[in-house]
């Protein structure tokens, strides 16, 4: 998971892919913000499409490359709990605590991604890390 924690932190614009309510697939940018005991959590808010999307169907996989040309792909599923201590460790980045201010911010999810799953990839020739 070490691996996949860093190559996520320096790579701080990640793309999350959904499946639409309308069946049709959807990418948006993301952002991962931290892990814990073997979780990676992420925040949102629940009145954002993505928020109904990842309720309606949680499956999901998250796309980011580096500027040395490597990738990371991974997939699992969504998990939304309300936790206080995440969504405290969440306000301790900049663009989500100006975006909700507060921890009890009514709209104001946390998530963290349940069996995990993907690789990290580059154009060494060498064989992709699987997680």
């Amino acid at each position: 998971m070490k691996k996949v924690v860093e190559f996520l932190t320096a790579n701080p614009v990640q793309y999350l892919a959904t499946v639409g309510r309308d069946g049709k697939p959807k990418c948006r940018p993301f952002m991962f913000c931290f892990e814990r005991d073997g979780r990676l959590w992420f925040c949102t808010s629940n009145q954002k499409e993505v928020y109904r999307e990842t309720v309606a169907n949680p499956n999901v996989e998250i796309s980011v490359s580096s500027p040395e040309y490597a990738w990371l792909r991974l997939s699992g599923r969504v998990v939304y709990e309300n936790n206080r201590a995440a969504k405290e460790t969440c306000m301790n980045i900049p663009i989500v605590k100006s975006v909700y201010q507060t921890a009890d911010n009514p709209t104001f999810e946390v998530f963290y991604l349940q069996d995990v799953s993907g690789t990290i990839a580059d154009f060494s020739g060498e064989p992709p890390y699987r997680f």
